[in-house]
């Protein structure tokens, strides 16, 4: 399905999209190329499970999307504004109010209590109410821990913190990189199924990176990154998604390759 960003008159524009995206890393005097021409657009309120095998790049598209990184070419459009125009001040203003980051590691300040982490970025912009950190925290199941520090608490419990972190600002994009990697499988799955219950009851968009096939089937929309490119998981089973043209049966089909993925 090819379908450009463009948007008919009065329908409301994507929320984020990236077109024409290449990537490359120097190594010496080498570049290697990571990403080769990234198109994907997507929608308000979707989980989007990017797939794909440590080093396919998957870290890096999210840090473009986000804009902690900068695209060898190609852009970022957030509501079909081009974030590259932004200044450096008004993109980390936009980032800390449009995005919320989960990442692998954690990253919570260890100085910082539970509460103190949640509302930091709250904080950053002035506000220093700690009610909302606190409803936060009660909604991954942390109040009784508010007042341990990052140490004190398991890798399952710092990563409920560090969720409730995320939405702190109330944004309206939640980007999750790995964020079972550090857990057992146990509590990974909660931790995941946390995140997939406050994604859907607050309406975020989610695009959530990992490795493994088993949770990239819990998103509403599934893409693989290989070779750097994305490709979509035709939803052939999935009743909630439309299909256009015959079913596709072997394995193989299943895996198309995008001019631009449109979810």
């Amino acid at each position: 399905m090819n379908e450009t960003v463009n948007t008919q008159q009065g329908e409301r524009p994507p929320i984020l999209a990236a077109e024409t995206l290449h990537k490359s890393f120097r190594t010496g005097s080498a570049s290697v190329p990571v990403l080769t021409g990234i198109d994907v657009v997507f929608r308000e309120g979707v989980c989007y499970t990017i797939q794909g095998v440590s080093g396919s790049g998957k870290t890096t598209l999210l840090h473009l999307l986000a804009g902690l990184e900068d695209p060898d070419t190609g852009q970022i459009l957030y509501r079909n504004q081009d974030i590259s125009r932004f200044s450096r001040k008004r993109l980390a203003a936009w980032r800390g109010r449009a995005i919320g980051l989960v990442f692998q590691a954690y990253h919570l300040l260890p100085e910082l209590t539970a509460l103190e982490n949640v509302n930091l970025p709250a904080m950053l912009f002035g506000q220093r109410d700690p009610k909302p950190g606190w409803e936060l925290l009660e909604a991954v199941g942390m109040t009784h821990r508010w007042q341990h520090r990052p140490w004190e608490l398991s890798g399952g419990e710092q990563q409920r913190v560090a969720i409730a972190r995320a939405l702190r600002n109330d944004p309206e994009i939640l980007m999750a990189d790995e964020p079972t990697g550090n857990l057992d499988e146990e509590t990974g799955l909660e931790v995941i199924d946390l995140l997939l219950d406050l994604q859907k009851s607050r309406g975020k968009t989610l695009v959530l990176a990992t490795h493994d096939p088993r949770l990239a089937q819990k998103g509403d929309q599934q893409l693989v990154l290989t070779g750097g490119k994305l490709e979509r998981v035709d939803p052939t089973s999935a009743a909630s998604v439309p299909i256009s043209g015959p079913p596709k049966h072997s394995l193989e089909s299943r895996l198309e390759p995008e001019s631009k993925t449109y979810l």
